[in-house]
């Protein structure tokens, strides 16, 4: 049998996952509102303007899915094409803009997965979902946490996905793999966690919500 992986007592299992995530105190929900304004781009740039009155922000979901496979679970990510208008060529999660007929976010987030990877949501469990991120971009960005069993098939979009990949959870919720880095932009050094994978370069937003997942449920 392959051993658990473990930091420090931490298992990283799909099953663990789920449970820190239900088990969570008060539940994410009933804390979401009171939550959202410290977590967010601005975290890392508290002099920065990056929300706030005239700036009407986007709304957005992403499904941030953990493959239950035994003892190491793994979370899918895909790498944006260089076409797309907004985050262009970056690392992300599936997502995209909450429309007017989605029931909810999570219903976005599955809708949005299904367009962009293929993957069929009766393998999807939703079971979370983390206070909204603000990204200095103008979006509020759902990240909807889910459980996905083994059996799918992935068709990426390819207008939208150039390629899908897997990464460890054990290796994402390890602090020794989250650094800061900075670039400039607009004339102003902006600061983002960054979590380089192999060839990979996972930075920005979608770095931003796996320390936010690290901090609340395996810090």
């Amino acid at each position: 049998m392959t051993p658990i992986a473990t930091i420090e007592g931490a298992i990283f299992s799909a099953a663990d996952f789920r449970r820190r995530v239900l088990e969570d105190g008060e539940g994410v929900a009933e804390r979401e509102d009171r939550e959202a304004r410290d977590i967010g781009d601005h975290i890392l740039n508290p002099s920065v303007r990056l929300s706030g009155e005239g700036i009407r922000l986007k709304d957005a979901a992403v499904l941030v899915p953990v493959i239950d496979d035994g003892d190491e679970a793994r979370v899918i990510f895909t790498q944006r094409t260089k076409t797309l208008r907004n985050h262009s060529g970056q690392i992300s999660f599936p997502g995209g803009g909450i429309d007017a007929q989605d029931r909810s976010p999570e219903e976005a987030a599955l809708r949005e997965t299904e367009e962009e990877i293929g993957m069929s949501r009766r393998f999807i469990e939703t079971v979370g979902r983390m206070p909204d991120y603000i990204s200095g971009t103008g979006f509020r960005i759902k990240p909807v946490l889910a459980v996905v069993r083994p059996g799918f098939m992935l068709t990426p979009n390819p207008a939208e996905v150039d390629e899908v990949f897997e990464v460890p959870l054990s290796f994402l919720m390890d602090p020794a793999n989250h650094s800061r880095g900075s670039r400039m932009f607009q004339g102003r050094e902006r600061f983002f966690y960054e979590m380089p994978y192999g060839e990979r370069y996972i930075w920005g937003i979608t770095a931003g919500i796996v320390r936010s997942i690290y901090e609340r449920f395996y810090s």
